[in-house]
């Protein structure tokens, strides 16, 4: 007697090696620059050239350690420690509030270690995680506001305890990341759009009650007006990208990183980059970031349940966006925020926690979904 079934089988697979290439490079690039761009800071406080690379070295081998332990760790056991984590980045965000560091009026750090370390950083991962876990436990509730409200609430938190460091930009980050996992997760339109428009007015008046914000819209609207004051930094930016041209000046020979642009090393490091290589440089690492995203956004669509689900896009559309919004930013598209160049801008919160998410989305590429044999 003759005769067929089927068998449902998952698939494991080693981690995706495109994905891992175009972070090595990323990366690899980033360190490249950061040294090129960090030098001169590093002179002028009379340390050694490479101080502050040095500094982000450590960093990022702590982050590799970190991303090579979390892509073996079976993600049953991420979901797990997820409310650990929520738990963790909350007193964290509230203690900065305490003890933290108050540097040109904000409060964004704690000392760990003798290292400074900003729990906001951490919060954007611990967010895209929690709300993974919620949105794929809910999935048939998503469309009861009850059922939403907790989900809500804990993002609100968040955001108000970033805000109160001073840190809009993050702040805003937060809710932005938190409405694209609710907008991908099906919930009604109306909620939605609902959502929004509570919210907008709330961060206009939040938007318009600090001086130096002000100053950023005007800088942005009208450089120069004061391009002494609040529009030096987005005007010399644009000089530096102006100088790169189509080749750029060469790796080193940057001029604006020389102590004439503020923040070349961290925030505004796209710039002294883009004066180094030109459009086909900028254009090349641009291309990267995309392809970061397409590899990231295939990964979220192979993934075989829905945390998994959430989580690849949420992490996938962080990193990307912080990119895209950073590039704006120097390039004088959008106002000035303190988001970072992920990979390239010295900061080792950022770079710690963008080598975590890397590494949690290389332990998700490994998955896909099933297949239907016959038998």
């Amino acid at each position: 007697m003759s005769g067929s079934f089927i068998v449902e089988k998952e698939n494991k697979r080693s981690y995706d090696f495109f994905l891992l290439l175009i972070i090595i490079l990323l990366l690899g690039i980033g360190l490249t620059f950061l040294f090129s761009a960090s030098y001169p800071n590093a002179l002028r406080l009379n340390r050694a050239p490479e101080y502050f690379f040095l500094r982000q070295i450590f960093i990022v081998a702590l982050g590799i350690l970190g991303a090579l332990a979390i892509m073996n760790i079976p993600v049953e056991i991420i979901k797990k420690y997820v409310f650990v984590l929520v738990i963790i980045s909350f007193l964290l965000s509230f203690f900065v509030l305490l003890t933290g560091q108050d540097i040109q009026g904000a409060k964004r750090w704690i000392i760990i270690a003798g290292r400074s370390f900003q729990p906001s950083e951490i919060v954007k991962l611990a967010l895209i995680l929690y709300l993974a876990d919620v949105l794929s436990k809910k999935e048939d509730k998503l469309n009861n506001l009850y059922s939403l409200s907790h989900p809500v609430v804990v993002v609100l938190l968040f955001s108000v305890l970033t805000f109160a460091q001073n840190d809009f930009s993050t702040a805003i980050f937060l809710i932005f990341i938190s409405a694209a996992l609710f907008f991908i997760a099906g919930i009604k339109y109306r909620y939605f759009l609902t959502g929004i428009i509570t919210i907008t007015p709330f961060l206009l008046i939040l938007l318009f009650n600090r001086e130096h914000r002000l100053r950023r819209i005007t800088a942005f609207l009208n450089p120069g007006s004061d391009p002494e004051g609040a529009g030096f930094q987005i005007l010399k930016a644009k000089e530096a990208l102006a100088n790169g041209g189509f080749w750029g000046s060469g790796i080193g020979n940057g001029i604006q990183k020389l102590g004439i642009l503020p923040e070349a090393h961290s925030d505004f490091i796209f710039a002294a980059v883009g004066e180094e290589v030109g459009f086909l440089g900028i254009f090349l690492i641009i291309t990267l970031f995309v392809l970061f995203a397409i590899r990231g956004y295939i990964i979220t669509l192979r993934c075989t349940d829905k945390f998994s689900y959430y989580v690849a896009f949420g992490i996938t559309t962080s990193i990307f966006y912080q990119a895209i919004m950073n590039m704006a930013v120097v390039s004088g598209a959008v106002p000035s925020t303190g988001i970072p160049l992920p990979f390239f801008s010295h900061g080792g919160s950022s770079i710690f926690v963008t080598l975590l998410m890397c590494g949690i989305l290389l332990n998700l590429s490994r998955c896909f979904k099933t297949d239907r044999v016959s038998a």
